[in-house]
């Protein structure tokens, strides 16, 4: 028989049970035998407060120490990171590995602590000193939930060893306490299959008494998406060698965007994907990130590289092969259907509102958004949706992006910081009627034969040649942006009422989309539709990857009734990245330049001026935004992962 208890109850609760059946004694009896010693108390404790100590002499770490909620509970980390780089980027004579091997190895793939780095990832476990144990005694530790997935390593002489169900500990390691470390083998995938708890028990028999245990749940970390309250600590970006007009122009973005980084205070030189030529750092991956208390009381980080759903896209290898090693792992699912629609699972249709409490809901790690196309009911894929759903902490929200031809948030959609405010954040939002507004002010004020765009020619293409007249005589220029405003008004709708955003908390920024259908003409002077679904005169590395690949195929679909699809006709503002806690680079606007000033450059910085950012531009026209991208879209940020997610 098995005595399973909570162990500080134990004694009293043996003491009372003996009280109650033991006869009453008759007057002048003989002596009672000698009562059998009482079972050894048992007690396993764990960083119950998320503190980074295992207390086994207070009762700091013993209350919840069997539940665990949002703010109280140990934490244990998916152990997914190669620190000693022992991985294979590739096969036997330099053959590349299926995506299934490069993702089998990491530091949890075996049953070894490699070195004191992979020690640091895993969570500690302690037994309270079993004083007076008789030397007959053995332990045993079994783990009767979440097995498949925890492993635990006893700390003995020799070093760690893996504890397995034949490993005995002798009665003078639970005299002296035990020390135990705990990693889990994956984040959690469905928590409908498991919800990311591990049960640890310990078991001690003495022969010829009943056995006595005691049990602690851990749960793993969450996988966390970051949010732009979060410190950027390094920027990420493709670079693509050569020296065609392209090629160059790709280089200077990349140069200027280390100047613009390091501008910022960002000291970390970039991180550049230089192997497969995909442009659209953004969208092939998620930072993300999983965190515990470490034992000096700092987080113990592990940075996780999410892959998109997009199994065909080989861009996302290159996190395996360059950037997974020590604290940075990759997780990539599985599943994924043909029938789910390609673009919508790019990254840049995955971003992340700051912390908020709202409506009773509290979100202290932020809460993911996405898009949808409620037009067709297409949606990111499952696999993905149950993944990131499963971690329980930033359940995601769908937007509507069925007018968008990319369909991904980032187009429409950012949040700024704003210290000192209550909440500490802005939303961000394109706005496409301050945009025909800037034009129809320009028109009555006789400036309608300015050219709209001021952007020059390149070496292997013509710039668009219509005038502001020309653009607001274009009846489906007008429409697409009275459609655009509309669905982004909803869509804000959406926002303020889940986040509880007033409008007064919302930074308008002007913008104008346009329909994706007509070509810009030889000599640039048609209204742009900007070549932009990869049929045309874009370069090979824009309508190759990312923004451009599959967009034409949307898998048998057909958009709904009356629906149409745009793009950003004029640089998309709200698709830039936030460098800093002030910095922000936006795509330079082009716009149409009247007595020496881009009108668009002037409203854009007036809008983010006003939100106590300061604003600086990036040229990116030829290499990002003829391909419906924007600054955005072709970079990626990772960010300070140090405050505890379990706090707002």
């Amino acid at each position: 028989m098995v005595v399973t208890s909570t162990p500080r109850r134990t004694a009293l609760a043996l003491t009372v049970i003996g009280a109650v059946l033991a006869p009453v004694s008759p007057a002048f009896a003989a002596p009672a035998a000698p009562a059998a010693p009482a079972p050894p108390v048992v007690d396993l404790r764990a960083d119950v407060n998320r503190d980074g100590r295992v207390d086994v002499t207070g009762a700091t770490d013993t209350a919840g120490e069997d539940a665990w909620t949002q703010g109280r509970g140990a934490v244990f980390l998916p152990n997914i990171d190669d620190d000693t780089k022992r991985c294979p980027a590739t096969g036997p004579g330099g053959k590349p590995l299926s995506d299934a091997k490069l993702a089998a190895c990491n530091d949890a793939a075996d049953a070894v602590v490699n070195g004191t780095a992979d020690l640091a990832d895993l969570a500690r476990v302690r037994a309270v000193p079993m004083a007076g144990l008789p030397a007959t005694a053995t332990g045993s530790v079994s783990v009767p939930a979440g097995g498949k997935h925890t492993r635990v390593f006893v700390k003995r002489a020799g070093g760690w060893a893996h504890v397995t169900g034949k490993t005995r500990l002798t009665a003078a390691e639970l005299r002296a306490g035990l020390e135990f470390a705990v990693e889990s083998t994956d984040i959690v995938r469905d928590s409908k299959v498991w919800d990311g708890r591990g049960v640890i028990r310990l078991t001690v028999a003495t022969p010829g008494r009943p056995a006595t245990s005691d049990d602690i749940t851990l749960r793993v970390a969450p996988l966390l998406t970051h949010h732009h309250l979060q410190k950027a600590q390094q920027v990420m970006v493709t670079r693509v060698p050569g020296k065609e007009d392209f090629e160059r122009r790709q280089q200077a973005f990349v140069g200027g965007l280390a100047k613009e980084a390091k501008a910022a205070g960002i000291t970390a030189p970039l991180v550049t994907f230089d192997t497969y030529q995909d442009i659209w750092a953004q969208d092939f991956v998620e930072p993300g990130y999983v965190s515990m208390t470490g034992p000096d009381g700092r987080r113990q980080v592990i940075r996780v590289m999410i892959r998109s759903a997009q199994p065909d896209r080989e861009a996302g290898r290159e996190l395996f092969e360059k950037l997974r090693g020590n604290g940075v792992g990759v997780v990539q699912v599985s599943g994924v259907r043909d029938s789910e629609e390609w673009t919508l699972n790019s990254m840049g249709n995955l971003e992340t509102i700051p912390p908020y409490a709202h409506g009773g809901r509290s979100f202290p790690a932020g809460r993911i958004i996405m898009g949808e196309r409620k037009d067709d009911g297409s949606k990111p894929a499952q696999a993905m949706r149950t993944m990131l759903a499963s971690q329980g902490f930033q359940d995601p929200l769908l937007l509507d992006t069925s007018w968008l031809h990319v369909g991904h948030v980032d187009e429409f959609v950012q949040f700024l910081p704003a210290p000192g405010t209550p909440r500490g954040w802005r939303i961000g939002i394109a706005d496409p009627d301050a945009g025909m507004k800037l034009l129809r002010d320009a028109q009555k004020a006789g400036h309608g034969k300015t050219r709209m765009f001021s952007v020059p020619d390149s070496v292997e293409r013509y710039a668009p040649k219509e005038t502001i007249d020309q653009a607001l005589a274009s009846k489906e220029l007008v429409a697409d942006n009275a459609l655009a405003a509309a669905r982004i008004k909803a869509n804000l709708a959406v926002l303020q009422r889940e986040t509880g955003v007033t409008d007064a908390e919302v930074v308008r920024v002007p913008a104008l989309y346009t329909r994706g259908k007509e070509q810009v003409g030889e000599r640039g002077d048609r209204m742009p539709r900007l070549s932009r679904l990869g049929a045309g005169e874009v370069p090979e590395a824009v309508s190759e990857y990312g923004q451009q690949q599959n967009l034409t195929r949307r898998d048998g679909r057909v958009a709904g009734p009356g629906t149409v699809m745009t793009s950003a006709y004029v640089p998309g503002a709200v698709n830039g990245v936030l460098l800093g806690g002030d910095r922000y680079l936006a795509p330079r606007q082009w716009g149409p330049v009247i007595g020496g000033k881009d009108v668009f450059t002037a409203a854009v910085t007036a809008a983010y001026t006003g939100a106590g950012m300061k604003v600086s531009y990036i040229d990116d026209w030829y290499t990002y935004h003829l391909g419906m991208g924007e600054v955005h879209c072709g970079t990626n940020t990772l960010r300070d992962a140090s405050a505890a997610w379990w706090k707002r």
